[in-house]
C-alpha cells in the first residue's frame, strides 16, 4: 500500500500546484515556477533520508544530472537548493505523459516503438557511463515522456548518493541483475545492460521478465528465478528471434556475458530494425573525448557522437561524415588523347560547358590534349592531312602573308584573299557556335557521338521490403464484424497480424493465415482494424487500417 506524499515545502520563486508521485526516497511534486513562468516537477528529499552528508551528496548529485541533462533523453535539471526545512530539492523538467510503466500496464508496446524507446534510452545510459555515473534503478517508471513523446531518463544514482544500493535494488526487483542480491551487491555498467535489457523486455511483454501470470510474484520468487531461471520467450509473432537473443544476452545471469556497454546493446537494436526494414534510430552520444575501441561503428551514420568542436570561418574544407566523402583540392585529371569521357560523379560547371561550345580553338594550332574537366559534351574532330589541305581555314594560314614574297602585281590579290579568309574563318566561328547551341539546345544537328561510362541502373533501397495488404474492407452482420483483403505479392510461410483500434488504443495482437478474420464486436459504432502482413523470415509490413461503420 503506497503511503501519502509529505508536505510540500514553501519554495520561493515557485507555487504549490499538487503532487505528482512518491518513492522510496523522495516525493515530487508540482509546482508553478513564477519567472519564467512554466510547470515544473520538484524532487524533494524525504526527511528521514537526511543525514549528515545527505544534503552535499544530493548538490553533487544535482551536478552530475545538469551536466547530462542536455541529452535529449534524459530529463533536463533547471534548478537545485535546500529548503527552508532542510530537505533538498531538484527542480526539474515537467513530462505530463505517463511514464512507460503506466503505458505497459495497460498494453504491450509495438516493437517498432520498443526498438526506438530502447535505442534512445541505451544512448542516455551510456552518456552517463562515460561520465562516470551509475544508473542503478534503470525500470520503466523511471523512464518519463516528454511533451514531444520522447523518452526521457530520470532517477540517475540516487540509490547511490544515498548509500542505500540494497534497498534500491529491493524496491526494484523485477529489473534487477542477479548481482544485486550477492552480498555484498555489486554493480556496473554491465548491471545498467540488464535493467535495460528488463525495461524492454516488459514494453514488448507487459510484464517483468520474470513474472509468470497465475504464480506466486512474490519478491523472494522473482529473486530465486533472477538467478537461475532462464529468461521467457516473448512468444509475440511480430518479434524476430534476433530480438529474443538480443534480450537474452542483454540478461544473462553472468555479466561477462553480456553486451560490454549499453551502446553495444543499441546496436544490437538497430540490427534487428534493418532486418524488419525499419527507420532505424540513431544512437545519441555526449562525449569531448570518445574512446577509440568505442567509434569502431559509429561512423556508420547510426551512431551520433556530440562532441565540442570548432568551426573556422575561413576554413575552405567540409568535415567529412558517414554520408559526405571529404572535399578538398581534387587531383588533376591525367591528361588523355583517347577521346573524351563522362563522369557521372563529376558535376557539370558552366564554365566548362562554356568553353567547350562556345570557343572554337585556331585552326592552325595543333589539337589540343583531352581534358576530362573540359570536354563534356563533343569528341575532338582528328583531320586527315588531304581533308587539312581541302579546309578554307588551314589552306588560308598556310600561305606566306609577307609582303617580300610578293610581287608588286600581286598586293591586290593578296587583299581580296585576305578578305576571303576573314570572310571563312567568320564563317567557321557562325556555324560552329549554331552547332554547339543546337547541341545544348537540343536542336536537330547532329552532335558528335559521346563515350560514356556504362552506368548500372539505380537499386531502390526498400525493394525488398514487405509489401502492404491490399482491398481491406469490413462488413457488419449483428455483432459478427468480418474484415478481408488481399496479398499483392503472396509468398509461402505468409502470415496476417491483425488488431482491434479503438480510442483507448490498439488491442492485442493475433494472426491468421487467410486474407479474412471474422470477430465479435459491439452492433453499432466504427470498428477499426490494423492488419500488417509478415513474410516467413520475420519481416513485416507497415499496418493498413480499415473501418466499418
Amino acid at each position: 500500500m503506497s503511503r501519502p506524499p509529505s508536505p510540500p515545502p514553501e519554495l520561493p520563486g515557485f507555487t504549490y500546484v499538487g503532487p505528482l508521485g512518491t518513492g522510496g526516497f523522495a516525493d515530487v511534486f508540482i509546482y508553478e515556477q513564477q519567472m519564467p513562468k512554466r510547470k515544473v516537477a520538484v524532487k524533494v528529499l524525504l526527511a528521514e533520508r537526511i543525514s549528515s552528508s545527505a544534503a552535499q551528496e544530493f548538490t553533487d548529485e544535482a551536478n552530475v544530472m545538469a551536466m547530462l541533462s542536455t541529452h535529449p533523453a534524459i530529463v533536463t535539471i533547471y534548478h537545485a537548493g535546500v529548503a527552508a526545512d532542510g530537505r533538498p530539492y531538484l527542480v526539474m523538467e515537467y513530462c505530463p505523459r505517463p511514464n512507460l510503466q503506466v503505458r505497459a500496464r495497460k498494453e504491450p508496446f509495438s516493437v517498432a516503438e520498443a526498438l526506438r524507446v530502447g535505442i534512445q534510452v541505451a544512448g542516455a545510459v551510456e552518456t552517463a557511463h562515460r561520465a562516470g555515473v551509475l544508473h542503478r534503478d534503470i525500470k520503466p517508471a523511471n523512464i518519463l515522456v516528454t511533451e514531444y513523446n520522447r523518452p526521457a531518463l530520470t532517477d540517475f544514482g540516487i540509490a547511490s548518493t544515498t548509500g542505500a544500493v540494497t534497498e534500491a535494488t529491493g524496491m526494484s526487483i523485477p529489473w534487477s541483475p542477479p548481482e544485486f542480491f550477492a552480498d555484498p551487491p555489486q554493480s556496473g555498467p554491465r548491471s545498467d545492460v540488464f535493467a535495460l535489457g528488463a525495461t524492454l523486455y516488459t514494453l514488448l511483454a507487459g510484464r517483468s521478465p520474470f513474472e509468470r501470470p497465475g504464480e506466486r510474484n512474490s519478491g523472494a520468487d522473482l529473486i530465486e528465478r533472477i538467478e537461475r531461471a532462464p529468461l521467457q520467450p516473448l512468444a509475440r509473432p511480430d518479434s524476430p528471434a534476433s530480438l529474443q537473443r538480443a534480450l537474452e544476452r542483454a540478461m544473462s545471469k553472468n555479466p561477462d556475458a553480456r553486451y560490454p556497454s549499453a551502446v553495444a546493446f543499441a546496436r544490437a537494436l538497430q540490427k534487428v530494425q534493418i532486418e524488419l526494414t525499419h527507420s532505424v534510430t540513431p544512437i545519441d552520444i555526449i562525449d569531448d573525448h570518445p574512446i577509440a575501441e568505442d567509434l569502431e561503428d559509429e561512423a556508420d551514420g547510426l551512431t551520433r557522437v556530440r562532441d565540442i568542436v570548432s568551426i573556422e570561418p575561413d576554413a575552405g574544407a567540409t568535415r567529412p561524415s558517414a554520408t559526405t566523402r571529404p572535399f578538398s583540392n581534387p587531383e588533376p585529371a591525367p591528361e588523355s588523347t583517347s577521346g573524351p569521357r563522362f563522369s557521372p560523379s563529376r558535376p557539370i560547371e558552366p564554365s566548362a560547358v562554356e568553353d567547350t561550345v562556345l570557343r572554337v580553338a585556331p585552326a592552325a594550332a595543333a589539337p589540343a590534349p583531352v581534358d576530362d574537366d573540359r570536354t563534356l559534351l563533343r569528341a575532338p574532330r582528328t583531320l586527315s592531312p588531304d581533308a587539312a589541305a581541302a579546309s578554307p581555314v588551314l589552306h588560308a594560314r598556310a600561305e606566306p602573308t609577307a609582303e617580300s614574297t610578293e610581287a608588286p602585281g600581286d598586293k591586290r590579290r593578296s587583299r581580296v584573299g585576305l578578305w576571303v579568309t576573314v570572310a571563312a574563318i567568320a564563317a567557321v566561328l557562325i556555324g560552329g557556335t549554331v552547332v554547339g547551341i543546337n547541341v545544348v539546345s537540343g536542336g536537330e544537328a547532329d552532335p558528335d557521338p559521346i563515350v560514356t561510362q556504362d552506368v548500372v541502373d539505380p537499386k531502390d533501397p526498400v525493394s525488398d521490403a514487405v509489401p502492404r495488404v491490399e482491398e481491406l474492407t469490413g462488413t457488419r452482420a449483428g455483432t459478427a464484424i468480418t474484415f478481408s483483403w488481399s496479398n499483392p505479392a503472396p509468398e509461402d510461410g505468409d502470415l496476417y497480424l491483425w488488431n482491434t483500434v479503438d480510442l483507448a488504443g490498439p488491442g492485442a495482437t493475433e494472426t491468421t493465415e487467410t486474407t479474412t478474420m471474422t470477430f465479435q464486436g459491439s452492433a453499432t459504432g466504427q470498428v477499426c482494424v490494423d492488419v500488417m502482413l509478415r513474410r516467413g523470415d520475420g519481416r513485416a509490413s507497415e499496418p493498413v487500417r480499415g473501418c466499418v461503420e
